[in-house]
């Protein structure tokens, strides 16, 4: 936990869509302060014309590389998520080439009693975790 959905336009290699995983799980350990092994991602590819992420306003050009991270997850103070947003962009940019204006993020905060992980169970409630 925290639960990171990616959604993205179709098209990209398997192997770019692992290192998009990878970097986003590795910032998320180091800023979140999650425990290795705490891994939930989820991809969702898009056709070009099921996704249309405009700039609020802001001037920005998006292009089809466009992607989208929400990061479901218990309260995480602000500079947390601020240097989880910068250090994913960075490491996207600097490792893969995408660029900054084309990676969006948007974090969405529950509590313990939101998480059941199997059987059913709140684990976090119950002492499993």
């Amino acid at each position: 936990m925290p639960l990171i959905k990616i959604d993205l336009i179709k098209g990209r290699e398997k192997e770019e869509i692992k290192q998009i995983l990878d970097i986003s799980y590795e910032v998320m350990l180091e800023t979140f302060n999650a425990p290795k092994g705490d891994r939930y991602q989820i991809v969702n590819q898009h056709e070009d014309y099921e996704m249309e992420i405009l700039d609020t306003g802001l001037g920005v050009e998006r292009t089809k590389d466009i992607i989208v991270f929400t990061i479901i997850t218990r309260p995480r103070t602000q500079q947390q998520k601020q240097q989880f947003y910068n250090e994913v962009v960075n490491k996207l940019h600097d490792d893969i080439g995408i660029r900054i204006e084309d990676i969006m993020f948007s974090v969405v905060e529950n509590t313990d009693e939101d998480w059941s992980f199997f059987n059913g169970e709140a684990q976090f409630l119950n002492g499993e975790l």
